[in-house]
């Protein structure tokens, strides 16, 4: 494929200690703080028009609850794809992108150290850290390549707060 996209990576929400979780890691839940702050994202999304064409999440528990209420708020289903929870690199974000149908804009929701290391590779920056609830947009053109990608911002969780 080539042509532009516009990616939007999600990192999942505040999801507690993961070393005081003693269930398998894939079912940890958000945390009170976490839904509250996939709630604020999904009303400041919908109060911009914002306009995805698809929502991909991670299967993991704590990734699905971060896309649902952004999914919903913006009119979409969350499709889940499996490489979202595991190790993620450019090949395979293409392909993501390649089953996705190629969509020109696309929410991503998953997770850390991944969003993190593909806002470096994509953007060669020597680091972008993604904290829980960020959300970055990165435009770039197809295919992905290192160093493809501008930056265009990095929206931290704490910058939406429950006043507005």
């Amino acid at each position: 494929m080539s042509g532009a996209v516009e990616l939007y990576l999600l990192r999942h929400a505040h999801a507690g200690d993961r070393l005081a979780w003693e269930r398998p890691d894939d079912v940890r839940p958000l945390s009170k703080k976490g839904r509250a702050q996939a709630d604020r994202l999904a009303t400041y999304l919908r109060g911009i028009a914002f306009r995805p064409d698809v929502v991909i999440s991670s299967p993991k528990l704590r990734a699905t609850q971060t896309a649902e209420p952004i999914a919903e708020a913006l009119g979409l289903p969350v499709r889940t794809d499996e490489r979202l929870g595991g190790l993620l690199d450019l090949a395979a974000l293409e392909g993501i992108l390649a089953d996705a149908g190629d969509p020109a804009r696309v929410v991503l929701v998953g997770h850390d150290p991944d969003f993190s290391e593909l806002v470096a590779v994509l953007c060669d920056t020597a680091g972008a850290p993604m904290r829980k609830g960020a959300l970055a947009r990165i435009d770039a053109a197809r295919p992905l390549q290192p160093g493809g990608g501008t930056l265009r911002w990095l929206l931290p969780p704490d910058l939406l707060t429950a006043e507005g």
